[in-house]
C-alpha cells in the first residue's frame, strides 16, 4: 500500500470515528494515535499477525489490537464501498463503450469477466476438502470480477469454495440482477444501423451462452473467424491484466485470513483490490 493511500485512509478514519482520534485513557495516560491504530489494523490483515503479537512492536494489547481491526473493517466497507463498488450509470457505460471501440474495436462492450482462485493459506482443516479443488492443490477462495480497459474493477463477487469451478461462480453471481429486475441504466448501443438493447462481456468458453456474454470461437476455420477469436482474446487480457496487478501489489494478503461472510472481510478485500487498480 502506498503512503499516499494509507495516510488517506487514516485521515478518513479519524474523520468519521473518534476512535481513530488520539485521546487520553481512564487514567489520564496518552492513547494510541491514529497512524498506530490503522498500522494494527494493517499489519494484522496484510501479514497474518495474531492480535497479541502486536505488543512488541506498538506496544498495544491484545484486546485494542483486536478492537482496531474490527473498527478498520468496518469503516473501510461503510467509507468506500458506494464509491469504488458500484456498477456503472449511464454516463459510464457511454465512456466504456466508446474506450473499449476505440481500443480493441468491439462496440458495446462492457468489461471483461473472469474468475480468480486466490490461495487461503489459513484455511481451517476442517473447510479444506470444500475449499481445495484438484488442478489448484490448496485451499482457494474465488474471486469474480468485471474490469474495463482502465482496470477499473466494478463488479467483485468473493468469497465462494476454491472447488467451484467459473459457470457455478456466475449461477450464484448478482451480476445479471439489474438486468432481469429490469432497474439497469440504458445500455443500447448501435452497430451498422442495428440496435441491440444490452451491452456484453467478453468471456471464456465456459460460461452460458447468454446475449449479454460474447465467447471466442473455440476451433476457427476461415480467416472471419480467425480473426474474430484472436481478437477477442485480446480484448480479453484486460480481466488478466487486472489480475496481475492485483497480485503484484500484493493484495493476496488479505484473503489469507479470510472468515467466510464474517466482519465484511470479503467487501474489504475487494475494496482494497479496486484501491490498488
Amino acid at each position: 500500500m502506498s503512503r499516499r493511500l494509507f495516510l488517506r485512509i487514516a485521515g478518513d478514519m479519524a474523520q468519521s470515528d473518534p476512535f481513530f482520534t488520539l485521546r487520553n485513557d481512564a487514567r489520564g495516560q496518552r492513547g494510541f494515535s491514529n497512524l498506530q491504530k490503522c498500522t494494527s489494523a494493517i499489519r494484522q490483515l496484510a501479514y497474518g499477525y495474531a492480535p497479541d503479537a502486536l505488543d512488541e512492536y506498538i506496544r498495544m494489547s491484545e484486546r485494542t489490537a483486536r478492537r482496531c481491526l474490527y473498527k478498520f473493517c468496518q469503516w473501510v466497507v461503510k467509507l468506500y464501498s458506494k464509491r469504488y463498488l458500484r456498477k456503472p450509470n449511464v454516463n459510464d457505460v457511454q465512456k466504456l463503450y466508446q474506450a473499449h471501440e476505440q481500443r480493441h474495436g468491439f462496440p458495446g462492450m462492457l468489461g471483461s469477466i473472469d474468475c480468480m482462485h486466490w490461495q487461503w493459506q489459513n484455511c481451517p482443516v476442517a473447510w479444506q476438502g470444500q475449499y481445495t479443488r484438484g488442478d489448484q492443490g490448496h485451499p482457494t477462495i474465488i474471486l469474480e470480477a468485471v474490469a474495463s480497459q482502465d482496470l477499473w474493477i466494478w463488479h467483485a463477487f468473493f468469497g465462494l469454495p476454491g472447488s467451484l469451478n467459473d459457470l457455478n461462480i456466475i449461477y450464484q453471481s448478482q451480476i445479471f440482477d439489474d438486468v432481469v429486475a429490469g432497474t439497469g441504466p440504458d445500455t443500447s448501443f448501435t452497430v451498422s444501423g442495428v440496435e441491440y438493447r444490452r451491452g456484453y462481456y467478453l468471456a471464456d468458453g465456459i460460461y452460458p451462452t447468454y446475449s449479454t456474454i460474447v465467447k471466442t470461437v473455440p476451433h476457427p476455420t476461415d480467416d472471419k473467424r480467425k480473426k474474430f477469436a484472436k481478437f477477442q482474446e485480446g480484448a480479453r487480457k484486460d480481466i488478466e491484466r487486472a489480475f496481475g496487478v492485483l497480485q503484484k501489489n500484493g493484495t493476496s494478503f488479505l484473503f489469507q485470513h479470510v472468515r467466510k461472510h464474517q466482519g465484511g472481510y470479503d467487501t474489504l478485500c475487494t475494496l482494497v483490490s479496486s484501491f490498488i487498480t
